[in-house]
């Protein structure tokens, strides 16, 4: 029949089959990745209709219980790690791999918390939009959607990553497939996962997502699709005007597949900004998050979507439950609309366009040619297995991370690519970094 521990499965119905198999994984009798009995098998132990059996396997795929794997079988699901933006075990080393912005170059918030804790209480019933930051929002936001400005519908979460989750959970079940780019950002792997959905990889090139890539995925029944338009990260790579306009031609025939376009870096941006949802397209969410120009701690992102995905969000949302506190929606409306604080969100966005290009300029010049992009960090490119040249660098005191971190799917075929994050190095700090990085290219030659 199987494994022994799969002798152990009970029950006459599905909904009882079900039960048992959780419970014997929450005891331990079936280990993470152990093969679960084939249908017919455990149709045959149990005494019931083979039908029965398969509809308990795939409440438990629902659940997220087991893992079905086709010919391979269906397994018990495995709860993997995945790597955290922005957090490594660094001890002595230097990190250059964490893709955090420059504490120097955020304004303060001091002023603005001041003057927001000022205002007075919030109750329940109130707006869960601040009406200044309401108005503040619709600006920035309502040039770049589908809608007409006065049919925008906002809504408010605790980050972008908080967005594209309860996004994806209002418009997916388990065992859906999602498209995301590939290599992906680090929390939308999580969020994949997390949900039970199949990810579709989608390649990145230079201009952002590939056309043939999102085609695919759509053809292989992607019922969501989230997309970077700027600084994708890990590659730094932002949407031309031609391949946005290609995008919204694939995506055209699929009006009703949700279009979660995750502006995450927008005022620090040096690029200006394409949408690939067309203005016949359905379902369809714009997020802009301040964390990387007004800090890591102010979690707040901007959605504008389509009148139906909001009324579902907003359902989840509700005053006296999960609503984003006013006294941030104040601090953050303070900031944005201070100019010295403007002004000094401007110098960050040149400030790591510079380094970036400065540090690809002296890689260039040592044989490893690079092409910086826009964002936090910067996509180098390599000859040699990355993992061999950042084991090297470790031994020269540096701490990066290989592109085999932020890929969909696990591969045999070593990444050839590092994500650093120069920025706050010193000259004399990056040029010792270019030269380690070369001498230990040319060690794994």
């Amino acid at each position: 029949m199987g494994t022994e521990a799969g002798t152990l499965i009970t029950g006459g119905t599905a909904a009882e089959i079900a039960d048992s198999v959780r419970a014997l994984v929450e005891r331990g009798h079936l280990s993470p990745g152990e093969v679960l009995p084939p249908v017919r098998s455990l149709a045959e132990h149990l005494g019931v209709n083979r039908n029965t059996a398969v509809a308990a396997y795939r409440t438990l795929a629902r659940s997220g219980v087991v893992v079905s794997q086709g010919r391979a079988g269906t397994r018990v699901a495995q709860r993997s790690q995945v790597p955290q933006e922005g957090f490594a075990a660094a001890g002595s080393l230097r990190d250059v791999g964490t893709g955090n912005p420059d504490p120097d170059l955020i304004p303060d918030l001091g002023p603005a918390l001041a003057t927001a804790a000022g205002r007075g209480h919030v109750l329940y019933g109130e707006p869960t939009i601040d009406r200044d930051l309401k108005a503040w929002a619709r600006e920035w936001i309502a040039p770049d959607v589908p809608a007409n400005p006065r049919d925008l519908h906002l809504t408010l979460t605790s980050g972008a990553v908080d967005a594209v989750e309860r996004l994806l959970a209002q418009a997916l079940l388990r065992d859906d497939t999602v498209a995301l780019e590939d290599p992906c950002f680090l929390a939308s792997i999580h969020l994949a996962q997390l949900g039970g959905y199949r990810a579709v990889p989608v390649p990145v090139d230079a201009e952002g997502m590939t056309v043939d890539g999102l085609r695919t995925a759509l053809d292989q029944g992607a019922r969501a699709v989230v997309s970077t338009p700027r600084a994708q990260n890990p590659t730094g790579a932002s949407l031309s005007a031609r391949r946005a306009a290609a995008l919204r031609e694939v995506l055209a025939p699929h009006p009703y597949v949700l279009v979660i376009q995750d502006d995450y870096f927008s005022y620090l941006s040096r690029r200006p900004f394409h949408s690939i949802v067309g203005p016949d397209h359905q379902r369809w969410a714009l997020v802009r998050s301040v964390s990387k120009f007004a800090g890591p701690d102010m979690c707040l992102a901007v959605t504008a979507c389509d009148a139906e995905t909001a009324a579902r969000l907003e359902l989840r949302l509700s005053p006296g439950t999960t609503w984003v506190s006013h006294l941030l929606q104040r601090v953050t409306h303070s900031v944005m609309t201070d100019e010295s604080a403007l002004s000094l969100i401007e110098r960050a966005g040149a400030h790591y366009a510079e380094r970036n290009a400065s540090f690809a300029d002296l890689l260039t010049q040592r044989g490893l040619p690079v092409e910086a992009g826009d964002g936090m960090s910067l996509w180098v490119p390599l000859p040699v297995p990355a993992r061999d040249v950042a084991e090297r660098l470790t031994r020269r005191g540096w701490l990066v991370r290989t592109g085999d971190e932020f890929r969909l799917e696990q591969s045999e075929e070593p990444s050839h690519h590092l994500r650093l994050t120069v920025h706050d190095l010193a000259e004399r700090e990056a040029a010792a970094l270019a030269s380690d990085l070369t001498e230990a290219v040319d060690e794994a030659r």
